[in-house]
C-alpha cells in the first residue's frame, strides 16, 4: 500500500466514524471537510493506481474503497454499473 493509499484509508475510516456518530453528535460534524479531503487525496493517486480503487473513489463508493484497501474486496457487491 502506498502512502497516499494509507492516507485515503485513514480518511475513509475518519469519515465512517463521523457518519456513525451523527445520531448522537452535538454539534454535528462537518462531513464536507471529509469529502474534500478524500477528493484531494484521490487526485494525488497516479494514473497507474489500481483501476478498481480509482473506480470506487471516482464513483464516491467510499465503503467499497475502504473494504478494498483493507483487503476485504470480496465483501463488495456489484453496483449498478456492474463493477464490484
Amino acid at each position: 500500500m502506498t502512502e497516499t493509499e494509507r492516507q485515503i484509508l485513514s480518511a475513509l475510516l475518519e469519515l465512517d466514524g463521523a457518519v456513525k456518530g451523527l445520531a448522537t453528535a452535538d454539534p454535528k460534524p462537518d462531513l464536507q471537510r471529509h469529502f474534500a479531503r478524500l477528493e484531494e487525496l484521490t487526485r494525488q493517486l497516479p494514473p497507474t493506481a489500481d483501476p478498481g480503487l480509482l473506480h470506487y473513489l471516482h464513483k464516491k463508493s467510499y465503503g467499497k474503497a475502504q473494504r478494498f484497501l483493507q483487503g476485504r474486496e470480496a465483501e463488495n457487491q456489484a453496483g449498478h454499473c456492474r463493477h464490484v
